[in-house]
């Protein structure tokens, strides 16, 4: 059958023999198709995996439902190959949610470095990477300047997309040099592994589209109409609440806005949701009879001693920023008996289950073989120290925790480690976790020496400042060393 569908030409209408538009998009991908039907080995080796997995097909077309006619669209306004919009099976999955060892999140998987060169939000709140919108309209202008940098070959443009453009511009000078033709297959070999399979996996899928009949397949049909509208919030708006207006699950509303990361939208923006398309106009008059103040839940908290504005900010899953804000405050400073405005979620954390945080808990709760330990990060380890120490990979270490191994480790944070039975490092016991409470006339100078570590490290465990006087009573979270604590 791979034969037959490699051999076949075809796929290709005149303007005379286009058909209708279709309203189901894979019909319309095939009659609309712009890439090569490559009749190369690599793609036949892509196509007969994929052909061999079609239970991975279903569920993949199956994600693509809620993404692809946006997807298709923006191709269509920018007169883009609608081959195109397969690229996200390639790099995610359709998955919004995936995030890859090398840091590269969402739906085109675009890498932080990437995303802030094509002006893509990240921040505490919000991953624009993660965004329909956003990540859509940063992958394709970066399709846009690629398919122009090389002269209008698709091909190489999709390698330049995995790769970056420099492997594939090295590329095309050594061939040129050598008098050598400059179209992908050509260059192949000079490519990076990933990359020589990258594209011919695309290619294998504009294959498969073309030719599901011949192959015996059968996709799930994807409307070619909107699934979600976008809707002003005008700000911050708790997503359980966002929810409860049109009555659907929080975890649906969080798979239309994966980019949000927390309980809420971010205070900064964007400030829109994505809803789905049937709940728009009911969504938009539900929200336009909340009062601003409604929109999250405010708490009116009386500051305790020994409380700072970084501990009232992880307590109520928000940041000293926020607080800042909302209270006037200058700086980080704040007194017992204050009083503080707190926004904050309005149903417990356990309700924002596609949350960031609650996406990281569960990666990091899911049993593995071996044995479950916990790590607390030091001052100078990295993944591969501590994946040396348990004799585990970088890779796995980094999946366990939800990160990726070039991700920053922060000291105090805690890791989960499964290893193979052997007992962790003794250095590992040595470091202890101590709530110290101030007392009058201490300094972060005199608790850093009595405990050996540094103000630095005082400072960054429980995010005050150097300038912040302590305050009797107040308590901070060391991670001293034993072994150094003899006088």
């Amino acid at each position: 059958v791979l034969n037959t569908v490699l051999d076949t030409p075809g796929g290709q209408f005149t303007n005379a023999e286009q058909p209708a538009r279709s309203e189901e998009l894979l019909t319309r991908l095939r009659a609309e198709m712009v890439l090569p039907k490559a009749n190369q080995p690599a793609v036949a080796q892509e196509l007969a995996w994929y052909v061999s997995h079609p239970d991975y097909l279903q569920r993949v077309f199956a994600r693509a439902q809620r993404y692809m006619p946006h997807i298709v669209a923006s191709l269509e306004e920018r007169n883009m190959p609608l081959d195109l919009a397969l690229l996200p099976v390639v790099e995610s999955a359709y998955d919004p949610f995936a995030y890859s060892h090398g840091r590269a999140a969402g739906l085109w998987q675009i890498i932080p470095g990437t995303a802030r060169r094509l002006g893509v939000t990240q921040n505490w709140w919000f991953d624009g990477r993660r965004d329909v919108l956003q990540s859509t309209r940063a992958a394709l202008d970066y399709l846009e300047l690629l398919h122009e940098q090389f002269d209008g070959d698709w091909l190489l443009a999709v390698a330049a997309y995995n790769s970056g453009e420099g492997h594939v511009a090295r590329a095309v000078r050594a061939n040129r040099k050598r008098n050598k033709p400059i179209d992908f297959w050509s260059l192949s070999a000079r490519l990076p592994k990933e990359t020589r399979a990258y594209v011919p996996r695309l290619l294998a899928l504009r294959w498969l589209v073309d030719d599901m009949q011949t192959l015996a397949l059968k996709l799930p049909e994807i409307p070619a109409t909107p699934q979600f509208a976008v809707v002003e919030t005008g700000g911050q708006l708790d997503m359980a609440l966002a929810a409860e207006l049109i009555n659907v699950p929080a975890e649906l509303l969080y798979a239309f806005n994966p980019g949000v990361n927390r309980w809420a939208t971010a205070p900064d923006g964007p400030h829109r949701l994505l809803v789905p398309a049937e709940h728009a106009t009911e969504f938009s008059q539900a929200l336009a009879e909340l009062g601003p103040r409604e929109r999250v839940k405010w708490s009116r908290h009386k500051v305790k001693p020994g409380e700072t504005l970084g501990h009232l900010a992880e307590r109520y899953h928000t940041t000293p920023a926020v607080l800042r804000e909302v209270n006037g405050l200058r700086g980080n400073i704040i007194r017992a008996g204050d009083y503080l405005m707190i926004p904050h979620a309005v149903k417990s954390m356990a309700s924002y289950t596609l949350s960031a945080d609650a996406r990281a808990k569960r990666k990091q709760n899911t049993p593995r073989k071996g044995i479950r330990t916990e790590h607390v990060v030091q001052r100078g380890e990295s993944f591969w120290s501590i994946a040396q120490r348990y004799k585990v990979g970088v890779r796995e270490l980094a999946s366990w925790n939800a990160m990726a191994p070039r991700d920053t480790l922060s000291v105090g944070r805690q890791l989960v480690v499964w290893h193979q039975g052997a007992a962790p490092p003794a250095n590992t016991a040595r470091i202890r976790r101590v709530t110290y409470v101030v007392r009058r006339g201490d300094s972060l100078a005199a608790i850093s020496s009595r405990f050996r570590v540094s103000v630095s490290e005082v400072v960054k465990w429980n995010k005050i400042s150097t300038e912040q006087y302590l305050q009797p009573g107040q308590r901070l979270v060391l991670y001293v060393d034993v072994t150094k604590q003899s006088s």
